[in-house]
């Protein structure tokens, strides 16, 4: 396994973190990839209507759900 030194900071930082604080991480980092996903279909896809673009948007984040949960 390749050594990761910062990830023990990573971990001590967010045991740090109250779980309102991890929370609120969390949304956020799962808004930006929200975000890029739409940023890289639009790139792709550049000549879908906004609607045909959000369809698409739809479909791939139904693709990607963990259907464990």
């Amino acid at each position: 396994m390749k050594p990761e030194p910062n990830h023990e900071e990573y971990i001590r930082i967010l045991r740090s973190m109250t779980p309102e604080q991890r929370l609120d991480i969390a949304l956020e980092l799962s808004e930006l990839t929200r975000d890029m996903l739409r940023h890289a279909l639009r790139k792709q896809y550049p000549h879908l209507s906004e609607e045909q673009l959000h369809k698409l948007y739809l479909e791939r984040l139904d693709r990607c759900h963990n259907e464990n949960y």
